[in-house]
Parts: structure tokens; sequence; C-alpha cells
């Protein structure tokens, strides 16, 4: 019997990564940002499958109904939403705000996926 108990491994014998469940499936996130063609202005009607509760439409003026708007889609919804309703320009452009509102599942799989939305680390050479 292992010092961690019966069946557990220790972190560094883990060499796969596994998936979140709460994050997207790699198969539903586009294969470009360019894909994301969703509007860039004006009022947004969510379908009842993603706002469920609550607000359904958005102002994409407002930052903040823009990004809860954004909130909302990277949670719940699949490939046909993410094309339908974000937009690639406006996803990175208020990626630093949006990751933090996000879970951590659906944040790994978006910065996996598209390495332009994740954060810079250290400071250009001067």
């Amino acid at each position: 019997m292992d010092a961690y108990g019966p069946g557990r491994e220790h972190s560094a014998e883990r060499e796969v990564s596994v998936p979140s469940r709460w994050g997207p499936a790699s198969g539903e996130l586009p294969s470009s940002l360019t894909e994301l063609a969703g509007p860039t202005c004006g009022l947004v009607d969510l379908p009842l499958h993603l706002a469920w509760s609550g607000l359904r439409t958005f102002d994409l003026g407002d930052d903040k109904l823009l990004l809860g708007m954004y909130r909302i889609v990277l949670a719940a919804g699949l490939r046909e939403d993410y094309v339908q309703f974000l937009d690639g320009g406006l996803l990175v452009a208020h990626w630093p705000r949006l990751r933090k509102m996000v879970g951590r599942g659906v944040r790994a799989a978006w910065e996996d996926a598209f390495p332009l939305l994740r954060p810079r680390t250290g400071r250009a050479a001067s």
C-alpha cells in the first residue's frame, strides 16, 4: 500500500492531463478565433438554452452587459453558440477581465486552444 492510499498516484507519476468536466470539450471550440463572427454592437437576444434565467437581451455597447453575455456563452455554449454570439476581436480585447469571470475549466480550455488568450508573463526585454 502506498502512503497516499490504495489507487492513488503521486502527482509526479501523473502524465495525462484530464480535461475539466466544467469546461468545453476540445471538439466544441472553434479551430480559430476568426471563426467567432458574432455581433460587435447593438442588442443581442440570447436563446433560452443559454440564458434560461434572468436577463436575455444584452447591449454590447455596455461593457458590463457585454462581459455578462460573453460569460454566459463561454460557460454554457456549444460551438455553434460561440460562432454565432462571440466575436474574436472582442473576446481577445476583453479576455483579461473575462478570464476572471469564468470557471477554471472554461479558462483552461480556451487558453490551451488559443495561446493568444494566455496572460503574458514577465516583461519584454528592453
